[in-house]
């Protein structure tokens, strides 16, 4: 006969108690099982149904040490003998359940374990990239510094160019004119003093040309020393 417990409880609603708990633990090991092996949910964990299965699994064990409690003092070997063996296979079925779940407590950590370094891994990679994307970005700004420097020195050696072409025009127009008015200062006689003071306006000219001909050169030489 089973003896009754603080509560009013019996072995037998005791028992009773430990199979619906045990029951409802082992459906929550195979949801979480099923859980884990779909792949379509992007869930790693589920704490709230860990939790309760583990908090089920407690309350079997808890029962089992109350159940050990109570088939001992039973006084008839054959009960005695039949309640162990019951109490002995939901503790079994309870620990079984306890396993289960410990290993997917592993399983998850290192799921999550793995995902953390994934995310690193990747997080670095893009880092990586980022540099690289950033060294390729300065490669192209210096390349369009580059261009953008020879663009303005062709443009100031055209200037050049064509400054000295306008000098040489005006040369060749200066001579043309020096002639004619030596032509023009023979044909009506004048003095030699006169024409000495042409010759020396003409020297002074010629020097304020080439004077004017090095500034350029020297305003051309600071705009490539200073593009580079």
């Amino acid at each position: 006969m089973a003896m009754a417990v603080e509560g009013g409880r019996t072995l037998s609603e005791i028992y009773q108690n430990a199979k619906k708990v045990l029951l409802i633990a082992r459906d929550g090991v195979e949801r979480l099982e099923r859980l884990e092996s779909s792949t379509s949910n992007g869930r790693l964990d589920f704490p709230e149904l860990s939790f309760k299965v583990k908090k089920d699994i407690s309350q079997i064990q808890s029962l089992c040490a109350e159940m050990d409690r109570l088939w001992r003092p039973i006084a008839a070997k054959p009960q005695r003998d039949l309640w162990k063996r019951k109490v002995e296979l939901v503790a079994e079925e309870a620990e079984s359940l306890k396993q289960s779940l410990d290993r997917y407590f592993s399983r998850n950590q290192r799921r999550m374990r793995e995902a953390q370094e994934r995310a690193e891994l990747l997080g670095r990679a893009n880092g990586e990239s980022a540099h690289v994307l950033r060294i390729f970005d300065e490669e192209a700004q210096a390349m369009q510094s580059v261009q953008n420097s020879k663009r303005m020195l062709q443009e100031s050696l055209s200037t050049g160019t064509a400054i000295l072409s306008k000098y040489s025009e005006q040369r060749e127009r200066l001579k043309n004119a020096q002639r004619k008015a030596l032509d023009v200062l023979n044909t009506v006689g004048l003095s030699n003093s006169v024409l000495r003071l042409i010759e020396r306006r003409n020297r002074v000219d010629r020097w304020i040309k080439y004077m004017g001909m090095l500034i350029t050169l020297a305003v051309l030489y600071f705009l490539v020393t200073w593009n580079r």
